[in-house]
């Protein structure tokens, strides 16, 4: 009987410690960790990586496209020249105004050149005129030697120095300031996730990232970045990733839903595919589904193609654009490539191996 009554106890306990724990959660829910999850609404890339290595690939990830968006929006050459040496010496006198010294030596220039010439002409055989102007010229000059001595006196020495480093220090706290200003302005940019150009969520499939890119005017998009930073890898061959597959631009995302994609993709294929044009262009959609199995791809493949108008045609072979749709469960995201398949259908890692 006792120890049925130590049980009945210990779960009493073990009851009421169940219930203060809720009670602490905000709003009876669980709270959510990492980051925000993909919906429908927003731009970015759609990226590919090694499984259980998606938070490295999406830092890799935002570096890169940090770097290309500041190629593509500033140049390669951002303006700055860099100073040249000059080809030949410059045999300038440098006069300091502050200084006494040079002003003293300036003046003995002249009056010693004088005393050269004269002692010359003495040589010659000159008058005795002459000789008083050498006398006069020494003179003046030992005059200015002597009061540039006073001047340069110890305690005028000390003031001058003192001066001096009170205006350095008053300039040196201005400069820690400023840039004090600038780091608090940058990482408050930082915090605030609507001022990121990029921004990692949550796709919720394995091996699978998603970076929002939030989209101003002026700026190029995901279609302009991706494109650059493929062209750059197939024509450098440099390494840019460890964990990073594939990168395709997502131009359109939303429910995964045949209603939905058709009134999603209309300002894309307008966009890219105008009606009003003499050259036709050559395109092929690609479906990706990761998931979800409700979805039938031959009917998401018949609908966008069917979507785009008539003067365009479909080239499976070597096609000019490629309209990619990817499905990652209930979310959708639509997104065109060019030279797709001669870019190694936008791998990193092939495009930047070395050639056989």
């Amino acid at each position: 009987m006792a120890a049925v009554n130590t049980s009945k106890s210990n779960g009493g306990i073990n009851d009421k410690n169940m219930k203060r724990k809720k009670r602490y959660l905000p709003q009876n829910k669980p709270v959510r960790k990492g980051s925000y999850p993909l919906r429908p609404g927003v731009q970015g890339f759609f990226i590919t990586c090694d499984g259980g290595r998606e938070s490295q690939a999406s830092r890799e990830a935002i570096n890169l496209l940090d770097n290309f968006f500041e190629e593509l929006l500033h140049g390669k050459d951002s303006g700055v020249k860099h100073a040249t040496a000059p080809s030949k010496p410059s045999n300038k006198i440098i006069k300091f105004a502050d200084s006494d010294s040079s002003d003293s030596d300036d003046d003995c220039g002249p009056h010693t050149e004088d005393v050269d010439h004269e002692n010359k002409e003495e040589e010659t055989g000159d008058t005795p005129s002459k000789k008083r102007r050498i006398e006069t010229g020494t003179s003046e000059c030992e005059n200015s030697v002597s009061n540039a001595v006073e001047n340069s006196s110890p305690e005028k020495q000390v003031l001058d120095n003192n001066k001096l480093e009170s205006g350095n220090a008053d300039s040196k706290r201005t400069e820690e300031k400023s840039i004090d200003k600038q780091i608090e302005a940058e990482l408050h940019e930082l915090g605030d996730r609507n001022k990121r150009h990029f921004v990692s969520l949550d796709s919720g499939c394995n091996g699978v990232i998603f970076i929002q890119m939030h989209q101003r005017s002026g700026n190029p998009g995901p279609f302009e970045i991706v494109q650059h930073m493929m062209v750059s890898a197939a024509t450098t061959r440099k390494h840019m990733s460890r964990f990073i597959l594939r990168m395709l631009p997502v131009e359109v995302t939303c429910y995964a839903s045949e209603e939905e994609i058709s009134k999603a993709i209309k300002p894309l294929i307008a966009q890219y595919f105008p009606t009003e044009t003499q050259t036709p262009i050559k395109f092929a959609v690609l479906f990706e589904a990761r998931a979800n199995t409700g979805i039938d791809r031959m009917k998401i493949i018949n609908l966008v193609a069917k979507s785009v108008p008539e003067p365009h045609k479909v080239d499976l072979n070597n096609p000019d654009k490629t309209i990619i749709v990817q499905v990652a469960k209930t979310i959708c995201m639509v997104g065109v490539a060019e030279r797709y398949k001669e870019l190694s259908k936008f791998n990193l890692r092939q495009l930047t191996s070395p050639k056989p």
